[in-house]
């Protein structure tokens, strides 16, 4: 798929430069970081495309995404908006022939996934989301560790992340524009368990609590779920559940257990933990983490434009945490299991 001589010659931008976690920023960078070159944002915010106007000089700046795509030769862009707005701005942008980079979570549903990945296939263009944290230290150690057998055959995955509180009054609050409570944090540690659970996806089950905080919230009606649950099934079966929550007032340790016939590996954002059991005695082995390498995500799509090296996160790769999340809240509705229609 090369199409550029140098890193340098493909011109990217960003859609979306809002003031949260300043991503709009932080997405240029990484891209300017693998050598490609900056050159222009859409924002509605005029007060933000000052911001970014200021971020990087001479950068051109429009108040849409029609005017951008009208007027710029930009080649790939960052999609950094509301998760609800992903599917269209990606299928918009690669109908107009440029390459897209969705922030997480790729999209909502398992079928605006499938009419982005046409999409992508129709204008022969490279679709790719923003899982840089496959490449965080603390999975990097733990997909050596398992494959290398330690804790001998994976059997199931729990994720968890979650406590007691309010959740905060902004739009990832909101069902309809998250997704729901399990989208944001829960697509990351979906991605963590889909590197160390290698196999087909067979069906997946979910649970959902909803309305404790929605009167104290402004979101009311459509605020997201207090707590949600997902049970997947795999061809090997082994199992994954995935819990995000905001009823817990005793909350798990760490956000990633991995049992295996072996041992288990525990991980939180300091240590990992290894059990084992050897001659009838339990050991314990404690350690840090990796250095976490998430530039390697503007890396290597700079490298597949330039040199075809192959794509890591593919929009395939990328659908699968959204089918379980998908697949998830319509068994919390249907109150039973669904079976998967993307391995």
């Amino acid at each position: 798929m090369s199409r550029f001589r140098k890193a340098s010659d493909v011109k990217v931008g960003a859609i979306g430069y809002g003031g949260a976690f300043n991503m709009g920023r932080a997405h240029l960078n990484e891209m300017k970081r693998a050598g490609m070159t900056p050159v222009a944002v859409a924002e509605l915010d005029p007060e933000r495309l000052k911001v970014a106007a200021t971020d990087f000089p001479g950068i051109e700046t429009y108040g849409s995404v029609e005017e951008m795509l009208k007027k710029s030769d930009v080649n790939l862009l960052a999609i950094i908006t509301p998760h609800n707005t992903h599917a269209r701005l990606a299928v918009q942008c690669l109908r107009a022939g440029r390459h897209v980079v969705t922030e997480k979570p790729f999209a909502i549903t398992t079928g605006e996934c499938n009419a982005m990945i046409a999409a992508a296939q129709k204008n022969d263009l490279v679709l790719s989301t923003y899982h840089n944290r496959h490449w965080d230290g603390w999975i990097m150690d733990a997909v050596k560790t398992i494959r290398s057998g330690k804790i001998g055959d994976v059997l199931r995955v729990e994720a968890h992340m979650g406590g007691y509180g309010k959740p905060g009054d902004w739009w990832r609050t909101s069902k309809s524009i998250s997704g729901g409570v399990l989208y944001d944090w829960g697509v990351h540690l979906l991605e963590y368990a889909l590197q160390i659970l290698d196999s087909d996806l067979v069906e997946v089950s979910g649970f959902a609590k909803t309305g404790f905080w929605a009167p104290e919230t402004a979101w009311k009606d459509d605020t997201n779920e207090d707590e949600a649950f997902a049970v997947a099934r795999f061809a090997s079966g082994a199992w994954l559940t995935l819990c995000i929550t905001s009823v817990d007032s005793n909350p798990k340790r760490g956000f990633l257990e991995i049992t295996g016939t072996k041992g288990t590996y525990i991980l939180d954002g300091s240590v990992h933990e290894i059990t084992t059991h050897k001659g009838g005695e339990t050991i314990v082995t404690k350690g840090s983490h990796s250095a976490s390498e998430g530039w390697r995500l503007y890396q290597n799509i700079a490298d597949h434009l330039v040199k075809d090296v192959p794509l890591v996160i593919t929009p395939e790769w990328a659908r699968r945490p959204i089918h379980i999340l998908d697949l998830a809240n319509q068994s919390a509705k249907a109150g039973k299991a669904m079976k998967a229609k993307h391995a």
